[in-house]
């Protein structure tokens, strides 16, 4: 059962403690670099496929469902402030086994989208200035994000910087480009009106189109994973995610207005580069220059997850759901080493076995499976106050958000929900197994019963050793102060009374 006590906010007795370097601005960057990633220069002719020429309708309703979700990250976050993100708010809200499997969907669905954006960085855009065997170039690409990873999170963070403003610059020439068709007379204004296929009403176009909008915004679950790395995160956070969602949703309206307005739906829709017609039907801009940003939005996106699927694994491995060799930190720059070792050979492998098609394919889901715990997580942490300054959200948007991962889930193929119900199948089978041993050492490590007959893990008094009524945290020393010493320092190793 899930037990609530008041969590300070360092929460660093099970493990060292990662360095506090991240200010607003860099945390709005990571985020908004997460989520500008390559999607979107990929998605667009693919969402008008589904949905018409009114590209701009699934994305306002995309940016709106992420907004739900987000809400919850927020308050979880800030009442929270821990790597771990999701696998450790299920595991608040309802134990470790859920925990688990929500922290490997999370952790499976961020080493497949680095193999996924590595095979992408070494595919077509690359082509454009050189030709090099697709695996040879993942495998070096993989290992110089893991160095700049492994250098530190401000470094990390920095270098997003750069490459975030490189990618909304290549947005913003598309929206520039849009407008100067529109001016000079090239452009079609009806086809923002266009809703419904021949296959689709109206409705539906735009239900199926939003489930793809609804990957351009995927990005900002990441972030919940460096709110330990935050200066004040219950400042920072929600400003940071918020301020990103919404910029990131602007750029993507004005990008899908340009697309719609400058090329003809069909031959948006029957387009792999669907920007690339843009910059040639406008001219003026050198098409291998997108390319160009292309590569620096692929390289920004798979170094910003690569982050995120190492300190989840340092998270989780915290938690003791993972092996305890994942919490190894570089003595100077206290970045997680070991797990950002073990992540990057892994994307390596699947980088080496499988297609980009292949590899994303399941992406959507398993995040869909994710928020709908953290959503309903959030609903269940209600009756733990937590610190008094967190951010909390409305309750009816957890409420909305879960529903809404359920109506995207809908949309989504048979093929895909076998793929990615093999990977929930595997993470339940390592929970089970991570119980089973969690069960063995505690009854190996049971300790004896008081004289009186007092179960001091549940007292009759209604106090136990991690949640006092006196809110003192007695989990960690022996003299029954917690290690997180309230109450003042004591000046004898007798028993606390």
């Amino acid at each position: 059962m899930a037990r609530f006590g008041t969590r300070r906010p360092a929460e660093t007795q099970d493990g060292p403690a990662l360095k506090r370097a991240l200010t607003t601005p860099l945390l709005y960057f990571f985020i908004l670099g997460d989520v500008l990633g390559a999607g979107v220069y990929v998605l667009v002719g693919q969402v008008a496929a589904d949905t018409g020429g009114a590209v701009w309708v699934p994305l306002v309703v995309a940016l709106l469902l992420a907004m739900l979700t987000a809400a919850s990250y927020a308050e979880l976050a800030t009442k929270y402030p821990r790597a771990g993100g999701a696998s450790h708010y299920t595991t608040l809200a309802f134990g470790p086994f859920a925990g688990f499997v929500a922290g490997f969907c999370m952790l499976a669905a961020g080493i497949v989208s680095v193999a996924a954006l590595a095979r992408g960085f070494g595919g077509d855009y690359l082509s454009a200035f050189v030709t090099l065997p697709v695996g040879a170039v993942a495998v070096v690409f993989l290992a110089l994000l893991a160095l700049v990873n492994a250098r530190g999170i401000k470094e990390s963070t920095r270098a997003n910087v750069v490459a975030t403003v490189v990618e909304v610059g290549g947005l913003l020439v598309i929206v520039a480009l849009g407008a100067w068709l529109l001016l000079r007379g090239d452009g079609d204004v009806a086809r923002l009106g266009q809703l419904g296929t021949p296959e689709k009403g109206a409705a539906a176009a735009v239900l199926s189109g939003s489930v793809l909008a609804y990957y351009s915004f995927v990005g900002f679950e990441t972030s919940v994973n460096v709110a330990e790395e935050t200066r004040d995160p219950r400042r920072s956070y929600p400003r940071a995610l918020f301020g990103a969602l919404a910029t990131a949703g602007a750029v993507y309206v004005l990008v899908g207005l340009a697309a719609s307005v400058a090329v003809p739906t069909a031959r948006l829709a029957g387009s792999s580069g669907p920007l690339l017609e843009v910059v040639e039907a406008a001219g003026g801009v050198p098409t291998r220059l997108f390319s160009a940003i292309a590569l620096v939005a692929v390289a920004n996106g798979a170094l910003l997850t690569g982050i995120m699927s190492s300190r989840l694994a340092y998270g989780m491995a915290r938690d003791g759901l993972l092996p305890a060799a994942l919490t190894k930190v570089l003595p100077g720059r206290r970045t997680p080493w070991a797990a950002i070792a073990v992540t990057t050979v892994l994307s390596m492998l699947l980088a080496l076995t499988g297609s980009v098609a292949t590899l994303a394919s399941t992406l959507v889901l398993l995040l869909l499976v994710v928020f709908l715990m953290v959503n309903t997580a959030v609903l269940v942490l209600r009756r733990d106050p937590g610190e008094a300054d967190h951010f909390r959200t409305p309750t009816v948007l957890p409420v909305l958000g879960a529903a809404s991962c359920v109506a995207l889930a809908t949309q989504i193929e048979a093929e895909v929900w076998l793929r990615g119900l093999l990977v929930v199948a595997v993470g339940t089978v390592l929970a089970a197994v991570a119980a089973v041993r969690r069960g063995g050492r505690a009854d190996a490590t049971e300790p004896a019963r008081e004289p009186d007959g007092a179960d001091h893990e549940g007292r009759a008094d209604g106090a136990d050793y991690e949640d006092r009524a006196d809110g003192v945290d007695h989990e960690d020393r022996a003299d029954g102060v917690g290690s997180r010493g309230h109450g003042g320092p004591r000046g004898d190793d007798r028993p606390a009374g």
